[in-house]
């Protein structure tokens, strides 16, 4: 943490933010944009807002304002929220307790795990949503970043791609017993 003359402690991605712009660009920035900033600082690729995590960070924020409850499968399992979204790869941070997303985002900076989803490698979008809690006031984050958004295969495309395969090589037949010389009871008898 920083301090600014207030005395105030101040978000990393605020104090770059300050930095560059001045004391207002960190309260006017987008969400998709503080985050660029830190990953930017880290040496990686910026990030977009996209639609579809947006939608996808919302209903999990609101759910969790609506229970009152810090939980990541409320809106339902991740990997099902997700299939909608075309990514490859994807990771979901949440918090609760800040009103803005700069102080939300230095939580998370300041956690190991969270940190990790932050910078993850290929991450090129990202949907940050917040709900707040009817009941106790509190603000609820949901942030949705993913990576790895290549086309899928058409249907054409993969049949093709499975008639150009190989042909796999029979398997070997066994030998059939030789036939019997002697049946006793049942049994086969060879000489």
């Amino acid at each position: 943490m920083f301090k600014y003359r207030s005395g105030k402690a101040i978000p990393l991605a605020c104090w770059l933010l300050l930095g560059i712009f001045g004391p207002s660009a960190a309260l006017s920035a987008s969400p998709a944009e503080l985050i660029s900033d830190y990953r930017a600082s880290q040496g990686l690729g910026r990030v977009t807002a996209d639609s579809t995590l947006n939608r996808i960070a919302q209903e999990q924020a609101s759910a969790m304002a609506a229970r009152d409850v810090l939980e990541h499968d409320l809106a339902g399992k991740f990997s099902s929220r997700m299939a909608s979204a075309p990514a490859g790869r994807a990771a979901e941070n949440i918090a609760y307790g800040h009103h803005d997303f700069p102080k939300t985002l230095n939580q998370w900076i300041n956690s190991s795990g969270h940190r990790k989803n932050l910078l993850m490698q290929s991450a090129s979008r990202v949907g940050v949503a917040s709900a707040k809690s009817a009941k106790t006031g509190r603000t609820y984050w949901a942030m949705v970043i993913a990576g790895d958004y290549e086309p899928k295969p058409r249907k054409e495309q993969r049949l093709r791609q499975v008639a150009e395969k190989p042909a796999a090589k029979p398997a070997k037949r066994e030998r059939a017993p030789p036939p019997c010389k002697t049946n006793f009871l049942g049994f086969c008898l060879q000489r």
